[in-house]
């Protein structure tokens, strides 16, 4: 169950992350999911390496952090994605 929470909590971060980076974002639809599964894992060890991981109620500050480590890799991965298919898609 905790693989299925990762790819929905990837999905949405991908996703508002995709919304809050300035321009169009070329990347496919389960680039940017995995792009947020892998900044929510980022923005969780930033959270437990401060020691804002577990707090009681709503973990605001990890949430914050989840969110800028998916707007950090998904901004850093259309820039990989846009290098590997040469800057601009072709049209077919």
């Amino acid at each position: 169950m905790s693989w299925l929470w990762a790819i929905i909590v990837g999905f949405v971060l991908g996703l508002i992350a995709k919304a809050i980076l300035p321009g169009k974002q070329h990347q496919p639809l389960w680039l940017t999911t995995l792009f947020g599964i892998i900044g929510s894992v980022l923005g969780n060890a930033v959270a437990t390496w401060i020691g804002v991981a577990d707090t009681r109620g709503i973990d605001w500050t990890r949430h914050l952090l989840q969110l800028a480590g998916a707007v950090l890799v998904v901004g850093l991965g259309e820039m990989a994605y846009k290098s590997m298919r040469g800057g601009k898609r072709q049209m077919t």
